[in-house]
């Protein structure tokens, strides 16, 4: 006999508690294996698809596309084992089918390695109970003519039922129907053993709107004789006063739930400051189209200016370590950090993430470009895992990818610092003396004041700044 299985939301790292569902991957009636993706999700931190662990038929669905669900929540029901007509005793089939014990080959937080403990579904009474047809009507209203309702019938069990458990399993039906006023002890469930589904729930709200729409509109209807008052006039305009009011309103979840949450964190805990600092950058840009343009044996990938300011800010955290800590508010202590995470902000379709490279303060230029355009393929294509999303150290925020000289950037929560930069371009400088147009841009170093004082920040963005002008000083550090 075929066992069924639920399979729930797991844990999915990184202290995720929640996720919302962007598409299914299987239909109802579907055949699955073990490690097949069902499902694929969205949490604050990337794009997962969800592997279900066990084999067999889906039997039933928990959320809709868009539906958010907390971490333990049910995705679905798998059907699994013999079919039905094959030979067993009844205690064979108590046990879990060895099939059903999974891969293992799972998500952060839940396993397969011991067999599942079956959950028994209480069959309830209600089923054997009448069942009857209840027809809502809506009743006159004083001597006003009224508009005749419409009959809805909603089955419902015997109305004396007030004992005995609730034949529901999701939380999510629970939770709709608390939120609707449904009584579920007053449901028949269309579901397998009088099990009380979503959409008996679905049927139930349409049927009471229905009837309250039906009685408001013969409540409202007008007297043959009297003139519609003002009041009602007003209400009955489609296009009235309280539509000019209506907005729309965009749920905070997901990535940009995730980034409202951080920032508002960041604003709230850390007493940030911020220097800036124009600097020529027209030797770097120099430098740059020199490495690129090198053939032979010195020939290599191309290095982008993201790399080198990448490889400066390394050198930059070894000389001023103050940047590259973050505060333990509980200890009262500051905390600084022995290796640089860089992160790097990169601007999705999804909205705004920042990926991190690993080790950074071990890489040349050209090992961090690699790697900071491995990562923003990924995250173009929404791959990101949580572990490349976490964990930096100190932030690299290039905005004038968007056409801007200057931004006071938030620190990206723990971290005690981030390093802005503005675009680069042609503007008028003084250079040895001598007014000349010269590639300019602008630096803007935001920083946690408990880490440092200024002159701590304002070393470290000199030393940036001297790099960008004068590329040989980092000769010092290779």
């Amino acid at each position: 006999m075929a066992q069924v299985l639920e399979f729930k939301l797991p844990d999915l790292g990184e202290g995720l508690t929640e996720a919302e569902i962007v598409r299914w991957l299987v239909e109802v009636g579907d055949v699955v294996a073990i490690d097949q993706p069902v499902v694929e999700v969205e949490t604050a931190k990337a794009m997962v698809e969800v592997p279900c662990p066990y084999g067999g038929v889906v039997t039933a669905r928990f959320g809709e596309e868009g539906t958010e669900l907390p971490v333990g929540a049910p995705l679905l029901t798998v059907a699994v084992g013999a079919p039905e007509g094959s030979s067993g005793s009844g205690e064979d089939s108590g046990s879990a089918p060895e099939s059903s014990g999974g891969s293992g080959n799972v998500l952060v937080g839940y396993g397969t390695g011991a067999p599942a403990a079956r959950r028994r579904r209480i069959r309830p009474d209600r089923v054997d109970r009448p069942v009857t047809e209840a027809p809502v009507s809506a009743a006159p209203v004083g001597k006003t003519p009224v508009l005749e309702a419409p009959v809805v019938k909603v089955l419902v069990a015997d109305a004396s039922v007030t004992e005995g458990p609730v034949p529901v399993v999701s939380p999510l039906v629970r939770r709709l129907a608390r939120q609707n006023d449904i009584d579920l002890r007053r449901l028949a469930g269309s579901g397998p053993d009088g099990l009380i589904l979503r959409a008996d729930v679905d049927r139930a709200i349409r049927a009471a709107e229905e009837t309250a729409t039906a009685t408001a509109r013969a409540a409202q209807a007008p007297a043959p004789v009297q003139t519609q008052a003002p009041a009602v006039a007003a209400a009955a305009a489609p296009n009235g006063v309280a539509a000019a009011g209506d907005a729309e309103r965009i749920p905070l979840r997901g990535v940009r739930g995730a980034v409202a949450d951080k920032l508002s964190r960041s604003r709230t805990e850390i007493p940030d400051a911020t220097c800036w600092v124009d600097a020529d950058a027209t030797e770097l840009m120099a430098v740059r189209a020199a490495m690129n343009a090198a053939t032979g044996p010195s020939a290599g990938p191309k290095v982008s200016v993201l790399a080198l300011l990448a490889r400066i800010c390394t050198a930059a955290l070894a000389r001023f370590p103050e940047l590259n800590s973050t505060v333990d508010t509980e200890a009262r202590e500051i905390v600084r950090l022995s290796g640089v995470h860089l992160g790097f902000a990169a601007q999705t379709e999804r909205g705004l993430v920042v990926p991190v490279v690993r080790d950074a303060h071990t890489r040349n230029a050209e090992s961090i470009g690699a790697e900071i355009a491995r990562l923003t393929e990924l995250a173009r294509t929404g791959k990101l895992s949580p572990a490349q999303l976490t964990g930096g150290t100190f932030t690299l925020n290039n905005y004038g990818v968007f056409g801007v000289d200057g931004s006071t950037p938030i620190i990206n929560h723990p971290e005690a610092a981030m390093l802005g930069v503005g675009r680069i371009m042609p503007k008028p400088w003084v250079h040895q003396g001598e007014l000349a147009v010269r590639q300019v841009v602008q630096l803007s170093l935001t920083f946690d004041h408990r880490v440092c004082d200024g002159g701590t920040a304002g070393g470290f963005l000199r030393y940036v700044a001297d790099c960008l002008e004068q590329p040989a000083v980092l000769l010092r550090t290779l």
